[in-house]
């Protein structure tokens, strides 16, 4: 292992102005009939695309713009996938889903969503406003117009993403949706929400997103072996991570199906939350050795994640799995946006690439990562170097299953209270509706 000696420091953020796009540098609209990945399919979803909204995303996808052929010119997310072998997602989703059109075009094969996504997306745009207000006169209460909401939004954006789906054989093209977060410490609840969930949305690639509870561990197996494929969320502890990976290989082998090629999973490891407690906690330890390993905790434990997703994808009892079409549950990197403007804003991305996994950005990561990311394996570049962080922060007095099970806490409440306020502000527009109708 490491010694804290030679573990390097992150290295400070460029400046403001380093990180601008120049203005004088070139706009450009996506061709979206000279796109192969479409596979001419797209045009099935009869979603209207308007330039207007598709050029709200040029800045994101600047870096697929022709070259001077007027081919498409590949972006650091096509590299990602093709070179290294891990999909780049999009951590939101929002009416008009056409906006993902540009998105896909710059290399972008899968999208998650989660309760504060939708709390934003619902209650700060009026796209939604038609259906809802049909969905309040036909005598919807709120939280069943809730989910009307939700389900069309995965629908129309499963659909833009099954040609990556078709074409992966199953692999990738996902949509992910996630139960009730109030549903967290309910084993059964979970399990009929996943399977009432997956029957409404009844699209091949929907992933149904689970917490990964102590409560719904059980679930996660349950789900899986009904062939229902799974994204296991809130993941922040190695122990709780291989709890996960047991669930997705028990219920594989209790499903009792002889193909297994069509139920897959990804299991959402939570990354830059880690560093903003364990950061906390070493400021307040205080010493030299502490403040040094400021930033290092989370890509630290990441590393370590990925050494336990090799160990368990292998031996025996998975090849016998592999037999039956069995696929190998990715680890997908979560909560990647750089909370401390000090750190890289790459910081979350650029360390965690390698094989068979998934890393899903929000705006700022993915912008940040299309502009100024490297593609190169890095995962797995120097475990040894994690495995002296992660035993330097335990000597330090980081009680790693504290940190666990405080950050699962947060953001089990966290999505409660984005669900309970979107509930709220449905509510209250529902009100007005009928006043309205008065």
């Amino acid at each position: 292992m490491a010694t804290v000696s030679k573990l390097s420091k992150p290295a400070l953020a460029p400046s403001s102005s380093s990180l601008k796009l120049r203005s004088s540098q070139p706009k450009f609209f996506v061709d979206l009939t000279s796109i192969n990945v479409f596979d001419g399919r797209l045009l099935s979803a009869k979603l209207s695309i308007q330039s207007s909204r598709i050029a709200r995303n040029l800045l994101v996808v600047k870096a697929s713009q022709l070259d001077g052929n007027g081919s498409q010119k590949k972006s650091t997310l096509h590299h990602l996938y093709e070179q290294q072998g891990q999909s780049p997602w999009y951590d939101n989703l929002c009416r008009p889903v056409t906006d993902l059109l540009p998105l896909i075009a710059s290399g972008v094969r899968g999208v998650t969503s989660n309760p504060a996504i939708f709390q934003k997306a619902i209650s700060s745009s009026n796209a939604y406003n038609d259906q809802f207000s049909k969905l309040v006169r036909a005598g919807k209460d709120i939280e069943d117009s809730y989910w009307e909401l939700v389900v069309k939004d995965i629908q129309d954006a499963c659909k833009l993403f099954e040609p990556i789906y078709d074409q992966t054989d199953g692999g990738d093209g996902y949509v992910s949706v996630e139960v009730s977060p109030g549903l967290a410490d309910d084993t059964h609840g979970t399990v009929d929400a996943a399977k009432w969930l997956h029957k409404v949305v009844h699209r091949p690639n929907v992933y149904i997103k689970i917490p990964a509870t102590a409560e719904c561990i059980p679930s996660i197996k349950e789900v899986i072996s009904l062939g229902i494929s799974v994204n296991v969320t809130l993941i922040f502890s190695l122990p709780r991570y291989e709890a996960v990976i047991d669930a997705y290989l028990d219920g594989l082998e209790a499903s009792g199906l002889s193909d297994l090629s069509r139920v897959t999973s990804v299991a959402s490891f939570f990354v830059s939350r880690v560093d903003t407690l364990v950061d906390k906690m070493l400021e307040k330890i205080g010493t030299p050795e502490a403040l040094d390993l400021r930033g290092k905790a989370a890509v630290a434990q990441a590393a370590l994640a990925y050494k336990l997703y090799q160990r368990k994808f292998s031996g025996p009892r998975w090849e016998a799995l592999v037999k039956k079409g069995a696929k190998k549950q990715r680890l997908l990197w979560a909560s990647t946006s750089v909370k401390n403007p000090a750190y890289p804003d790459t910081l979350y991305v650029d360390p965690l690439i390698g094989p068979d996994t998934v890393s899903t950005m929000p705006d700022q990561a993915l912008q940040a990562f299309l502009h100024h990311g490297t593609v190169s394996r890095t995962i797995d570049s120097n475990v040894s170097e994690a495995e002296g962080i992660y035993s330097a922060l335990e000597k330090l007095g980081i009680d790693w299953s504290f940190v666990g099970s405080q950050l699962e806490v947060e953001g089990v409440a966290s999505f409660k209270k984005s669900f309970d306020s979107l509930l709220d502000s449905l509510q209250e527009k529902a009100n007005s509706l009928k006043l309205a109708s008065l």
